[in-house]
């Protein structure tokens, strides 16, 4: 079993500009997470794909593999299905290039399904939401996910899902953690569906499995660590590294 973890990066980006490269205690932001996805024990190679020159030009000055892909990409799966057309690989991992704080443990979790010799179609990250915290849940820029019984997803959502028309202390909320790992066939598949309507309306490109009938497993994980999507995201994250190299 060859596994390829891909890391998508554009140097666009409408909340945060050039997040990609922003400095991030001495290294740009797109290194750092780089240097978390080389830490992870399950994949054979670490790839960044990318259509941007200067993204690719300071990855490899820090001696990391790139791949450079076009700029027609609609979501950052269709960019590692284009690079993973350029290697060699039975399952592709796509690990968002802004998480610098990824647990490499996280990494190595989404590929254990196939690594016990399962074969689902996707498999993707859920933490559960603590009891109470309804803010959390409420969060539109927070996904959701609801599972059936055997821990494949039924639906992801930014709304509230299950919506609770009476308070149940015993109800868990999952929160969605967008690390996704592909067989290779199903990802070469999804790059050619055409944007589904479930897609559009909630902006989550893994709609775009379930609504054509793929399976997408997911796997429970207790550690969880901030991405950098806004300038407040970034302060918290440089925080959390300072506060990491301070303890050693």
């Amino acid at each position: 079993m060859k596994i390829v973890i891909v890391i998508p990066a554009r140097l666009d980006s409408s909340r945060l500009k050039r997040k990609m490269l922003v400095d991030l205690e001495g290294e740009p932001l797109i290194v750092r997470t780089f240097q978390r996805a080389m830490q992870a024990r399950c994949a054979e190679r670490v790839v960044v794909a990318t259509d941007s020159g200067e993204i690719a030009d300071v990855l490899r000055s820090f001696d990391a593999e790139v791949v450079l892909t076009s700029e027609n990409a609609r979501c950052g799966s269709e960019r590692i299905a284009e690079a993973a057309g350029k290697l060699e690989g039975d399952v592709f991992i796509n690990l968002q290039g802004d998480e610098p704080l990824i647990d490499p443990d996280n990494i190595d979790r989404v590929a254990e399904p196939y690594l016990r010799g399962e074969n689902p179609d996707c498999v993707t990250l859920v933490y559960p939401v603590l009891p109470g915290d309804y803010t959390t849940i409420e969060d539109e820029h927070i996904v959701k996910v609801v599972m059936d019984a055997k821990g494949y997803a039924l639906y992801f959502s930014r709304s509230q899902i299950p919506y609770q028309r009476e308070r149940n202390a015993s109800t868990i909320y999952y929160r969605h953690i967008g690390i996704y790992a592909f067989r290779a066939d199903v990802l070469r598949e999804y790059a050619g569906l055409e944007l589904s309507m479930l897609e559009k309306e909630e902006s989550l490109e893994q709609l775009r499995l379930l609504e054509n009938g793929y399976k997408i497993r997911c796997v429970e994980t207790t550690v969880d660590s901030p991405g950098v999507n806004t300038p407040e995201d970034l302060d918290l994250v440089r925080r959390v590294f300072r506060e990491q190299a301070a303890s050693g």
